[in-house]
């Protein structure tokens, strides 16, 4: 598939940023606010009920897509529709265990259907292989380490309720192009991603991920008081690396190439890569429960166009427009989009 040109990654410049132990604990702890019940037997730190009424006040603010969803897809009436998914927290529930994060297969099979309708992808965080290790479904786009391994399947879904697909952009059959603008910095990963396991080897409950384009150093099951020992490893092992950065994200500190790309560009990338890009006349969809996935909010309320959805049980700062609150109400979701559009589809017919 020969991708149409998109935005590329440039070099993040200037001087590098000297973090200090404290500095990097409020950072990990800003960007990893409790859930109901993880903490406390079962209360959140912040009180139960104190939860309740900032949760209930922000829930005006972005309300739920499932009780605002006919508002949704009024807005993309005589629109293509396309379906943009994070993985962890959106498609799968959050765990200890970051190999465990399985989909149900319920999950599996709306996703699949959603694929065979608009044009859909997976931005996540974790490594390509991972990801699609985990979903299984070769109708998807994915972009792995957060958009910087963008690949494709061989031909896209036809998008009108068939089961023929067209090919996208002259692709051949089992073509498989892939998209990957910091492949040189994959030698500079694979020596921080040994340093890393080594170093941090000693904190309790820590695990080191290789994502390929990034190093995700996963501290879900690190007791709190071990966090800013965690923290002053990782910032001075990076300062060793003045091509590598480190950004936090819930319960995980990630090392990425010194590039300004993440998922709100992968996503501007996939736009235009896939002939997506006319605000006019397409309509995205981006759901995802992390931090990360602002950058992608942020593109839509940029643009001016497309409905970003953040998955969270709690308040938070977003420039998402709607929430649902877990996975189970993101398949609710997804179910609700097929019917509609499959609905849709047969008033066309009936109309022709």
């Amino acid at each position: 598939m020969a991708w149409r040109t998109g935005p590329q990654p440039v070099v993040i410049e200037g001087p590098r940023q000297a973090v200090g132990g404290a500095e990097i604990l409020d950072l990990m702890r800003a960007a990893s606010p409790p859930r109901q019940g993880e903490e406390d037997g079962g209360l959140d730190l912040y009180g139960e009920d104190a939860v309740a009424v900032q949760y209930k006040a922000w829930k005006k603010l972005h309300p739920s897509a499932l009780e605002f969803f006919d508002s949704i897809t009024s807005s993309a009436r005589d629109k293509r529709v396309a379906v943009f998914l994070d993985y962890d927290g959106t498609l799968s529930p959050i765990v200890e265990d970051p190999e465990r994060a399985f989909m149900s297969d319920q999950m599996r099979a709306v996703v699949k259907e959603v694929a065979t309708l608009f044009p859909t992808a997976i931005i996540s965080g974790r490594g390509r292989e991972k990801v699609f290790s985990f979903v299984k479904l070769s109708e998807l786009y994915y972009a792995g380490s957060h958009g910087l391994d963008i690949a494709g399947p061989s031909r896209a879904p036809a998008g009108n309720g068939s089961s023929e697909a067209i090919p996208v952009d002259g692709a051949e059959k089992d073509d498989l192009s892939v998209f990957q603008p910091a492949a040189e910095y994959v030698p500079l990963l694979d020596e921080i991603y040994a340093r890393l396991q080594r170093e941090v080897a000693p904190v309790p409950g820590a695990f080191v991920e290789h994502n390929k384009f990034s190093v995700t150093v996963h501290f879900r099951r690190v007791a709190e008081q071990y966090w800013e020992q965690l923290g002053e490893i990782v910032r001075t092992v990076v300062s060793e690396y003045p091509k590598l950065r480190t950004t936090h994200g819930r319960k995980v500190l990630e090392v990425r190439p010194k590039v300004e790309w993440n998922k709100g560009t992968a996503l501007a990338y996939l736009l235009k890569a896939l002939d997506l890009d006319d605000s006019s006349g397409v309509l995205p969809l981006y759901i995802g429960d992390d931090r990360t996935d602002e950058d992608a909010f942020n593109l839509f309320q940029e643009r001016g166009c497309g409905c970003g959805i953040l998955v969270s049980t709690v308040a938070k700062p977003t420039a998402a427009a709607y929430s649902l609150r877990d996975p189970s109400e993101v398949s609710d979701f997804l179910h609700r989009l097929v019917k509609w559009r499959q609905e849709d589809q047969k008033v066309d017919q009936a109309s022709q």
